[in-house]
């Protein structure tokens, strides 16, 4: 699939509400693969989203599925993060949540795009068993599945995987570790896609603080077959992204990794509940997504910044407010001439 791209860009889904058909669509359309992120979706909506897209492009795109991970969280470390966010919700006057553990409603999902297969269908948080690899392989898409380190993509590639998706430390949104604890280490985007390259004969889709044209000729030079982009494509007209978070991404401020708004470790832009709560928060994901998901609806409807998971990447400062078409056609551009360039100095440095 990847090899059928017309240019080697991916639009890496974003779920929660930057992903919408639109942008799905405008990113295929331009050449490169765009994504619907399935987290979060019913059933019934993710079928609604694919009709869309379809009705969009006929072009290829992908669909992205969170995989069942972990298990449920000590009730205790949940009702303590409660009481710690419990000011929060008074001061608002929004109920927090009912915290529960859920797998998103995947053997459902796994159906549905068996029977409507897109091009790709990726996975975050988890790799399939074999046999479900197998069976979604003979209904049309190539399988990818998201990894950090070593060990994920030697099992990924043991089940079947058709592709890897390399995410580096420096990548926006949730980390797509099988596992998440507090002692793994963690890779940087170059460092990891040299060491799989090294040790695996499958293509690598690149992510992580990828912003610009130079940053995907510098993943492709790495070994990359594709660059998947998510924070550049979060200023798009046809991005989901609200107001608040847009304003976020279009400054200067840090990021840093939390685990306060969903339970699970996530790069956002530092704000007041991220600097606040990520020390205590605990590992429980999807307890803490459930929990605090009312609180985060009503921030983002009130523009209260503060309350909002804002997922960035690294890079985030680079992104600017452009149709998405526009923007794959601009990194290619600046792909191709920073390639040129590297050529050229290569070649006078040989003499």
């Amino acid at each position: 699939m990847i090899e059928q791209l017309v240019v080697p860009i991916v639009q890496a889904p974003m779920a929660g509400g930057p992903s919408t058909p639109q942008l799905t669509a405008a990113v295929s359309n331009a050449g490169g693969l765009g994504f619907i992120a399935a987290g979060y979706r019913a059933p019934e909506d993710l079928r609604a989203e694919i009709k869309s897209v379809r009705e969009m492009t006929e072009h290829a795109f992908g669909v992205n599925l969170f995989a069942p991970t972990g298990r449920p969280a000590d009730s205790r470390d949940v009702r303590g993060y409660a009481e710690r966010l419990a000011p929060e919700a008074s001061r608002t006057g929004v109920a927090l949540g009912e915290p529960r553990f859920d797998d998103d409603h995947y053997e459902a999902k796994l159906a549905l795009l068996g029977d409507q297969p897109p091009a790709v269908v990726s996975f975050t948080f988890g790799c399939p068993a074999a046999d479900v690899i197998a069976e979604l392989k003979r209904s049309g898409p190539s399988v990818w599945v998201t990894v950090t380190d070593p060990a994920e993509a030697a099992d990924a590639a043991a089940a079947g995987a058709d592709a890897l998706v390399v995410q580096g430390i420096e990548a926006g949104g949730h980390r797509g570790a099988f596992v998440d604890r507090r002692d793994r280490e963690d890779y940087g985007l170059l460092a990891l896609l040299q060491i799989l390259g090294s040790t695996l004969d499958l293509p690598l889709v690149a992510t992580g603080g990828i912003a610009t044209g130079r940053g995907v000729a510098a993943v492709l030079a790495a070994g990359a077959a594709a660059a998947a982009i998510g924070s550049a494509f979060m200023l798009c007209p046809e991005a989901g992204t609200s107001d608040a978070h847009r304003a976020a991404m279009a400054s200067t401020r840090p990021t840093g990794l939390t685990r306060a708004f969903t339970g699970r470790l996530a790069r956002g832009i530092a704000n007041r509940l991220q600097s606040e709560q990520t020390a205590d928060a605990p590992l429980a994901y999807p307890e803490v997504h459930h929990l605090t998901a009312p609180l985060r609806a009503h921030a983002r409807r009130a523009g209260d910044e503060d309350l909002i998971n804002l997922w960035a990447g690294q890079a985030h400062r680079l992104a600017r407010p452009a149709p998405a078409a526009e923007v794959v056609a601009e990194l290619m551009a600046d792909a191709t001439s920073a390639a040129a360039e590297l050529t050229e100095r290569l070649a006078r440095l040989r003499g």
